[in-house]
């Protein structure tokens, strides 16, 4: 991410934790107490993150320029980065009117689906990303059980001759296309390894799934993942300061 280094807040934080915040559906009509229920637990846990991830959960019901923006500037008050977690996935225009919206409204990089290509893909993305001094971190391997169906189905790979796993061709591109990070589901720390050996250090890995889904923080460090995506297990917590902090005082 351009605007804010996420590797220099980590380090003076002394945590590797990204927080997804995500919360259930809480019904019509109720967008100001989640509104409340969000500003809460950032206020809480903001000292214990390093960066914020935020997805659908808060900006369908908040709305990208009301409540949401709101968000973001409290977050950046702390100074802390914020990624939207939108899984861009569609033709070159409509990806760069989804980066332009999101870009605009405050979010410092954007999650997108390498699936789609670069030729009227996510070239445009980047190239706002690029223009408007954003982030753009590639989708590689998710963390749910059915991942495999799709980013662990084989590809072929022209360039090299050879059948490979979608989720190292995905890696690749993420190098080719100079992104900002990759995504990788904790829930696979063999999954993470495989991407780390091609990304090295040039490329950070965001991990999610810590918790609530099964993954372990630490054997997804030892991996070679570089961030922690950690949601319901401290936005649903009864004391989420507590939990936050525990798991980056575990961490140091």
């Amino acid at each position: 991410m351009v605007r804010f280094n996420i590797e220099e807040i980590a380090k003076k934080k002394e945590t590797r934790i990204v927080l997804a915040l995500d919360f259930p559906f809480f019904g019509l009509n109720n967008q100001e107490k989640l509104l409340a229920k969000a500003q809460y637990v950032l206020k809480e846990v903001h000292p214990y993150i390093s960066a914020v991830k935020i997805n659908h959960h808060l900006v369908l019901p908040l709305g990208t320029f009301q409540g949401v923006k709101k968000l973001i500037e409290l977050i950046h008050e702390k100074d802390v980065p914020v990624i939207m977690d939108c899984k861009a996935n569609d033709i070159g225009a409509t990806n760069k009117v989804i980066a332009e919206y999101y870009y605009s409204a405050g979010f410092d990089a954007i999650i997108a689906n390498p699936f789609v290509g670069w030729i009227e893909g996510l070239k445009p993305l980047f190239e706002v990303a690029e223009r408007m001094q954003r982030g753009v971190i590639l989708l590689a391997y998710m963390s749910h059980k059915g991942a495999e169906e799709g980013y662990g189905q084989l590809v072929y790979d022209k360039n090299k001759e050879e059948k490979i796993p979608q989720y190292i061709s995905f890696a690749r591109k993420a190098l080719k296309w100079g992104a900002d990070g990759v995504v990788v589901g904790a829930t696979v720390p063999k999954r993470i390894t495989e991407i780390y050996k091609i990304l090295g250090d040039k490329i950070p890995i965001y991990a999610p799934g810590i918790g609530v889904q099964g993954g372990k923080a630490k054997a997804a460090l030892n991996a070679g993942a570089s961030y922690l995506i950690v949601g319901r297990s401290i936005t649903l917590a009864d004391n989420p300061k507590k939990t936050a902090k525990l798991l980056q005082e575990t961490l140091k």
